[in-house]
């Protein structure tokens, strides 16, 4: 043990050594967060506001836009601070960190999938008693049962992941922490004991998975039983961002766990994980407004009202002045 280097930093994959081409990478994470930043935001906003959007299914929708927000923020205001400076490093207590808040956001929004198709059912398959099921009460207990079951996945994993020092090499082929690279330079029991915390994960995920599509052939079986065309649009409109998220999420998803660990810098390794880390926060704001009448309705009541609300604020601004001068 005495001749065995422990590491208290790692260093992050450079895929270019052109200053140029780190400062371009630098600004398309950038224009990415900035987009996802302000799809989520105002997902949010919409929905606080706008009284018509006080149901369970919105409520749930600004949820997965708060854990969007922080998934992407996790990652990749750090991946720009060092595109933009050249630096390569990262603090262990950073990289665990950064394990803990992303397994965080990313089970959590996956519990709250699974919440959400249970409201779809219940609002398709039984509207009668959707009141009766669906209450305050029960939103806010599944809403917490989500961030709580992502919170405490998280500290199990990163807890098993760091519970040993790292003694391998301390190079992570990736512009982030990555689960399946801190796993790569870990030691033998840290693995082992990771592989059986991923295997009861997964089959937890796939029961998950099983749910949540028992749940939509159900969907799928009682609109096609449906007589009226405006009841069909509306179910349909309302289940298809979600069954869209949820496809998004198995692509990321498998890219992520079924994708080759990689052990040298490649532009497609960052590619890879730019695609399961961003495209998902950044897609899914899109997604519910593109395909959500009421959210667009709302954006649109929301967008009008800003220049009476400017107007407002200047006679306001105007009065106090006013009172201050006399």
């Amino acid at each position: 043990m005495d001749n065995l280097t422990v590491f208290t930093e790692f260093l992050l994959m450079d895929v270019t050594a052109s200053r140029e081409l780190q400062v371009l990478q630098g600004v398309l994470f950038l224009v990415i967060y900035l987009g996802a930043l302000t799809g989520n935001l105002l997902t949010v906003t919409v929905i606080v506001t706008d009284s018509r959007l006080h149901s369970p299914m919105y409520f749930f929708i600004s949820n997965v836009a708060l854990l969007d927000l922080g998934l992407i923020s996790v990652t990749v205001p750090t991946a720009i601070v060092n595109s933009m400076t050249g630096r390569k490093t990262i603090s262990l207590t950073g990289c665990a960190a950064q394990i803990f808040l992303y397994t965080l956001f990313a089970e959590g929004g996956f519990a709250l999938l699974v919440v959400m198709s249970y409201d779809r059912y219940v609002a398709i398959c039984h509207p009668l008693h959707y009141g009766l099921i669906i209450t305050p009460s029960l939103c806010s207990q599944a809403t917490a049962g989500s961030w709580v079951s992502g919170l405490v996945y998280s500290a199990i994993h990163t807890g098993a992941l760091f519970r040993l020092p790292f003694t391998k090499t301390n190079v992570i082929q990736q512009y982030f922490c990555d689960i399946p690279q801190i796993l790569r330079i870990s030691s033998s029991d840290v693995q082992f004991s990771e592989f059986v915390i991923l295997a009861l994960s997964v089959w937890l995920d796939l029961a998950c998975f099983a749910f949540m599509f028992v749940s939509y052939v159900n969907i799928i079986l009682t609109v096609l039983k449906t007589h009226s065309m405006e009841a069909r649009n509306k179910a349909i409109s309302t289940c298809t961002p979600q069954l869209a998220i949820l496809l998004l999420l198995l692509i990321s998803g498998s890219v992520s766990v079924l994708g080759p660990t990689a052990k040298k810098p490649s532009l497609r390794n960052l590619l890879t994980a730019v695609f399961y880390t961003t495209v998902p926060p950044f897609m899914n704001p899109i997604i519910y407004c593109l395909r959500n009448r009421e959210i667009n309705d709302a954006l649109r009541r929301m967008f009008n009202r800003l220049p009476e609300i400017s107007v407002e604020i200047f006679l306001t601004k105007t009065k106090i002045l006013f009172i201050i001068g006399k």
